[in-house]
């Protein structure tokens, strides 16, 4: 089961608690059921909104996003919300995303627009 995760700039809040109960509920009963899970939560560590944020503490990105991924941890332990098995970090897979995105513009998929790339929805 695959959830998408936070994007830690700011602390969690009230929607991002009832998400991940929901989720976890699902998985308890799908566990509950005989199914074997296994819970994918990524974390959106590198973001606009990190940068920004950091710029305005004058701290690093990453120092950024640790700090409220630890925590994320520390508000969904206190919710008995159950630990994924694996938190992929965008940061680890960004030569793979680059991979990607210049598959998809040698193919026509996708197109550069200054600095950013967009998906070409007529392909």
């Amino acid at each position: 089961m695959y959830v998408c995760g936070v994007t830690p700039y700011a602390p969690c809040h009230l929607g991002h608690a009832m998400s991940y109960i929901v989720f976890d509920t699902i998985r308890r009963y799908l566990e509950f059921r005989g199914y074997k899970v296994k819970y994918v939560q990524n974390f959106t560590d590198i973001d606009d909104k990190i940068i920004t944020r950091a710029n305005e503490l004058g701290i690093p990105p990453q120092e950024l996003a640790e700090g409220f991924i630890t925590q994320y941890f520390t508000d969904m332990d206190a919710l008995n919300v159950k630990r994924a098995d694996v938190y992929p970090r965008a940061t680890e897979e960004i030569p793979k995303i680059i991979e990607i995105v210049e598959g998809l513009i040698q193919k026509g998929h996708a197109y550069q627009a200054g600095s950013d790339v967009y998906f070409r929805v007529t392909s």
